[in-house]
C-alpha cells in the first residue's frame, strides 16, 4: 500500500510530537521537517529526515502538519494549499475568528485542489465532536466546558510574543460552569517594565474575556508542566424526558494529544473534496487508518 508523504512545519513541542505521530502512522511517510533557517542545522542531528527551511527542498508532500501559532495559520496555510498540499492546523481561537480563518483557507484550498482541516486539536477539535454528540443525544439543554487546571499552549504563545518577555506560562484554572481564570507567569528580559507587559496581556483577545492574574517570576522553566484536561457536562432533554446528564472527562499531555489529532485530521483532509473544513464537517472514519469494514467491526 502506498503511503501519504507528510511534512511537519514547525518543530517546537507540538511539532516534535507530530513528527513521532507521523512515524507511528501505518499509512504515512515522514519526508521532512520545515523550520526557520537558523534552526535547521541545530535540529538536523535529532531527526532521521531532512530538516529544511522550505518545502521546495524535499519531495513534495501530499500534506503538511502546521505546528505553528494560531495567528500565523491564515497567512501560512494558503501558501501550501495553493501549491496543492493539504494542511491541518490547531487554530485555537473559538467563534467568529475560526469561521473567518476557515473562509480565508477555502479559496486557497479550492485553488490548489486540496483540503485543509482547521482547529485540529482537542479544543476546539475533538471536544467539539463530543459536544456535538451530547447535543445529538439531548437536543435541548445546556453544555458547560471546563478546562484545566493546566497549561494552555495558545495562551502561552500569545504572551511570549510581547517585547521583553523571555519566557512565559499561561495556566487555565476552571471556576465551574464554563467559567475560567487565567494565571500567567512571565520571565522578563532585563529592563522590561512589568506593568507595561501586564497591560498588554490583559488587553489581548486571548485574555480579555477571562479574569487574569499575572505574576513575574525568575525562572518559568521551574514551573513548567504541559498537562491539561477538560470536563464537559450537559444537562438536557431526550425525547421530551428531562434530567438527562452527560459527562466527558480527560486528562492529557497537551502537545502530544494536539499533535496526534492534527496528524489524524490531515489523514481526513487527504480524503476530502477540495475545501476548508473543521472536525465537525468530517466523517469519523476518515480520521482513522484502515478499511471501512474493519472499522465497523471494531467500533460499531
Amino acid at each position: 500500500m502506498s503511503k501519504y508523504r507528510i511534512a511537519v512545519v514547525g518543530c517546537g513541542n507540538v511539532g516534535a510530537s507530530a513528527v513521532q505521530a507521523v512515524k507511528n502512522a501505518p499509512d504515512m511517510e515522514l519526508v521532512g521537517i520545515v523550520e526557520q533557517a537558523q534552526l535547521c542545522e541545530k535540529l538536523s542531528p535529532q531527526y532521521s529526515c531532512p530538516v529544511v527551511d522550505s518545502v521546495d527542498k524535499i519531495a513534495k508532500p501530499h500534506g503538511v502538519v502546521l505546528a505553528i501559532p494560531s495567528t500565523l495559520v491564515p497567512v501560512i496555510a494558503p501558501e501550501y494549499l495553493r501549491q496543492g498540499i493539504a494542511t491541518s492546523d490547531s487554530y485555537d481561537i473559538h467563534g467568529q475568528s475560526l469561521l473567518d480563518t476557515v473562509n480565508t483557507l477555502e479559496g486557497a484550498a479550492k485553488e490548489g485542489h486540496v483540503a485543509s482541516v482547521s482547529s485540529a486539536g482537542w479544543d476546539p477539535g475533538t471536544d467539539s465532536m463530543i459536544r456535538a454528540i451530547f447535543k445529538t443525544m439531548t437536543p435541548l439543554g445546556l453544555t458547560h466546558t471546563n478546562f484545566g487546571p493546566g497549561m494552555s499552549m495558545g495562551h502561552t504563545v500569545a504572551v511570549k510574543k510581547f517585547p521583553g518577555v523571555k519566557d512565559a506560562l499561561s495556566m487555565t484554572i476552571p471556576v465551574g460552569r464554563g467559567v475560567h481564570q487565567r494565571e500567567v507567569y512571565v520571565e522578563l528580559e532585563s529592563g522590561t517594565d512589568f506593568e507595561q507587559v501586564k497591560e498588554q496581556i490583559c488587553s489581548d483577545p486571548y485574555f480579555a474575556k477571562d479574569k487574569t492574574s499575572i505574576y513575574q517570576v525568575d525562572d518559568v522553566a521551574a514551573l513548567m508542566d504541559v498537562g491539561h484536561g477538560v470536563n464537559i457536562q450537559r444537562r438536557g432533554v431526550a425525547s421530551g424526558v428531562h434530567n438527562q446528564f452527560l459527562e466527558f472527562t480527560s486528562r492529557v499531555t497537551n502537545p502530544a494529544v494536539t499533535a496526534q489529532v492534527m496528524v489524524s485530521s490531515l489523514r481526513a483532509a487527504l480524503k476530502q473534496a477540495p475545501g476548508a473544513y473543521v472536525l465537525l464537517d468530517l466523517p469519523l472514519r476518515d480520521f482513522l487508518p484502515g478499511e471501512r469494514s474493519d472499522l465497523i467491526k471494531e467500533l460499531c
